[in-house]
């Protein structure tokens, strides 16, 4: 634990006017760090906020965003009253109303629409703001659910990968965040675990101290490629390629633990064949990556014990990103990794969790004949269209055997868009498009939200929610085991109220009156929890929440989920070859799938910035001063070879749209490639728009996963 944690919990023992409250961050980051708030009982305002030193992993250190959190939620521009729009859509000009006005108006109109068009009229939009089980999608998935409304596949982060993962691996697991102190050899593959996984960084760090090699894949020399061993860049989108060169090397020169594979995988005789094909020599044309030093990758590899393998989304947001994670995802199975502590692999551990959510979601709500249509997140500007053709586009086919509808049966077009912990005028990909759906004066648009985003300059009501210091919530990780209990600290400010107050209010206004819709958020947190413990959970598992604030998952210490095989996949092997992908229309062994780049074009990537998460915390002044004006960063031999220099300002456009930013030079990317942090938002970025100006609303090979590493452009001096 952090020296400065400890010394903040102390600090408030003898202090009888503050109460310490715990809690945890809600922000889409696999740390889900536990914190403590120092309250002033006098005045009910939080006056400290650190991270919780008895935290087994998040051990009271807080990132640089959070460690700011105090800051947001006092933020002179909270929304603190309901708002009613007064101008055009985009304008952001509102007037206060009262919450009965709010609730009333927006109930009236999905009455309304409802009555019109039918319930698929309305759809709800959300994602990452929390990810709070309550808060998320609780009482939101109860009141949609009552309502037959659309529903939505929430696919623009990660989905790509998580499928390439699973028909590999079988489930969302893998080895243990902490257990990679352990580890002999470290690849971080397409992650930034300084930015975006800090407290992975403390059990790298570890095992550095006793000897660890660690080595970052990636096209940026990132701020953890810098902190590494070793940066191997690599040209964006080949990781595949570069993973079946890897088996290529381990299958000739026998650095196959074939016990392993002849015990616990299925398909390693059609691997190695397809493998003898992707020689070094030939991958080294296609990632950038020097043959010799594919072998060397590759070697160290297969005579290492352990080796953990962090891969995260940034590799699976292109055209065959589904496919490169699933390649990946075979190679700790080739060499045994599986068998040690400290080896592996790890995209996400949210399917350790696994909970059974009946008792917070309640499917028992729905009353519609046939499930609701399932809408494509990354298609917003498709689903807000009125062309039936694109509405169609929209519908949700994740696997090449799902077949969309034809316009005909695309249904109604969408009337009412209810966004929550989202801002997709900012984050969703064709801007330009959803931009234009959202003005549509057909459309009615409510928004919760803390803030006068781009998102709810657009709304015709916006409602003011709580922050995470002001409700309950339970939050599980995608980085570690623990879940973790939030506390409100502080009543909430202004007229704001929990999201799921906000759906509670508008079910009774629509007139829903199942007792589903009258339960406090304690007593829905309460039985989550308990329906969990003795299966996912220890018996104890809410008194332990009560008291302590977190609570590791029951599952065993040491956790090494394939040690002995056992994988959840239909052949309960790790499937180098997958009959499952066969029959959902994929190659079912591992390949590389190419994305097409025309000569002139250099392929964009928008990481987030470093002081931003998404779109959050782009507002807070201290972290929109770290961070320089939006800017292209280009290779010093791209650059020239166009004309451009420091001074310049660059055009940077494709068919999806455009935008003009000024020109950085660094030798810390690939050749072939464009960089250009995110995510501002639009009206506070100099033109109006931000990065996925350019990004188009086409989809990954799996999934239906968004291609945010994948923007071909044209980069040329601007006029």
């Amino acid at each position: 634990m952090t020296t400065a944690a400890r010394g903040k919990a102390h600090r408030y023992e003898d202090q009888p006017d503050v109460a310490v409250v715990r809690g945890v961050c809600p922000h889409d980051c696999p740390d889900a760090c536990a914190w403590q708030v120092a309250v002033d009982q006098t005045t009910g305002r939080a006056v400290d906020l650190w991270g919780a030193p008895d935290h087994p992993v998040t051990a009271g250190s807080l990132c640089a965003k959070v460690d700011r959190y105090l800051e947001r939620t006092y933020h002179a521009e909270r929304l603190t009253t309901p708002l009613r729009r007064m101008g055009a859509k985009g304008e952001g000009r509102f007037a206060p109303i009262s919450w009965q006005e709010a609730i009333e108006e927006t109930a009236s109109r999905l009455q309304a629409i409802i009555s019109q068009h039918g319930a698929e009229a309305v759809l709800p939009y959300s994602y990452g703001g929390t990810l709070g089980y309550l808060q998320g999608e609780g009482m939101a998935e109860r009141f949609f659910t009552k309502m037959g409304a659309s529903r939505l596949a929430r696919t623009i982060c990660a989905e790509a990968g998580v499928q390439g993962y699973q028909y590999t691996v079988g489930g969302r697991i893998g080895t243990d965040s902490t257990d990679f102190a352990h580890a002999k050899l470290i690849w971080i593959w397409g992650s930034n675990s300084l930015t975006s996984n800090l407290h992975l960084w403390r059990q790298i760090q570890t095992a550095r101290h006793q000897g660890a090699k660690v080595v970052v894949i990636d096209p940026i020399r990132t701020r953890t490629a810098r902190a590494a061993d070793e940066w191997v860049p690599i040209t964006p989108g080949t990781d595949g390629a570069l993973a079946l060169a890897v088996m290529h090397v381990l299958v000739r020169d026998n650095l196959i633990d074939h016990d392993y594979v002849r015990e616990h995988t299925i398909g390693f005789e059609p691997l190695t064949d397809r493998a003898r094909d992707w020689s070094p020599e030939r991958v080294a044309t296609i990632t950038g990556i020097p043959s010799e030093r594919i072998v060397e990758l590759a070697r160290d590899y297969g005579r290492t014990k352990p080796a953990a393998i962090r891969i995260n989304y940034g590799l699976q947001r292109h055209p065959g990103g589904g496919m490169a994670t699933r390649t990946i995802a075979c190679l700790p199975a080739l060499v045994g990794a599986w068998r040690h502590r400290g080896g592996g692999i790890l995209l996400t551990a949210s399917g350790a969790f696994d909970f059974d959510t009946r008792p917070l979601t309640r499917p028992e709500l729905a009353t519609a004949p046939r499930l609701p249509r399932r809408i494509n997140m990354n298609r917003l500007g498709d689903a807000l269209s009125r062309d039936p053709a694109r509405l169609a586009q929209a519908h949700h086919h994740p696997r090449p055997r799902d077949r969309g509808p034809s316009p005909a049966q695309a249904g109604p077009p969408v009337f009412a868009l209810v966004v929550y912990n989202c801002n997709p005028a900012a984050v969703a990909p064709d801007q330009r498009a959803v931009l234009e759906g959202l003005r549509r004066d057909d459309l009615f648009v409510a928004v919760l939200e803390h803030f006068a985003t781009d998102t709810a300059d657009y709304a015709d009501i916006v409602f003011p929610a709580t922050t995470q210091l002001e409700h309950w919530d339970l939050v599980p990780s995608y980085g570690h085991l623990h879940l973790a209990l939030n506390r409100p600290a502080i009543a909430p400010v202004g007229e704001s109220q929990p999201n799921s107050e906000i759906f509670r209010r508008l079910a009774a206004a629509m007139g829903y009156a199942d007792a589903a819709f009258r339960q406090d958020d304690r007593t829905i947190v309460e039985a989550l929890v308990t329906a969990q413990q003795g299966r996912r959970l220890p018996a104890d598992a809410w008194a332990h929440l009560l008291q302590h604030g977190h609570v590791r998952l029951a599952v065993p210490d040491p956790y090494l989920p394939f040690a002995k095989g056992e994988f959840p996949t239909e052949s309960g092997k790790c499937e180098l070859y997958s009959a499952t992908m066969a029959r959902d229309g994929y190659d079912p062994l591992p390949t590389y799938t190419p994305a097409a780049v025309e000569p002139d074009e250099l392929v964009l990537l928008s990481p987030p910035a470093h002081s931003f998460l998404n779109s959050s915390f782009v507002n807070v002044d201290a972290l929109r001063r770290r961070e320089p004006e939006p800017a292209v960063t280009l290779h010093p031999d791209d650059a020239q070879r166009r004309g451009l220099d420091e001074t310049s300002t660059a055009r940077v456009h494709n068919a999806t749209g455009e935008l003009r930013l000024p020109v950085r030079l660094s030798r810390d990317i690939a050749p072939g490639i464009a960089v250009a942090p995110s995510i501002w938002w639009n009206k506070l970025s100099p033109q109006g728009a931000n990065v996925n100006q350019l990004t188009p609303a086409e989809e990954a090979d799996m999934g239906g996963g968004a291609v945010f590493f994948h923007v071909p452009v044209r980069v040329e001096r601007a006029p």
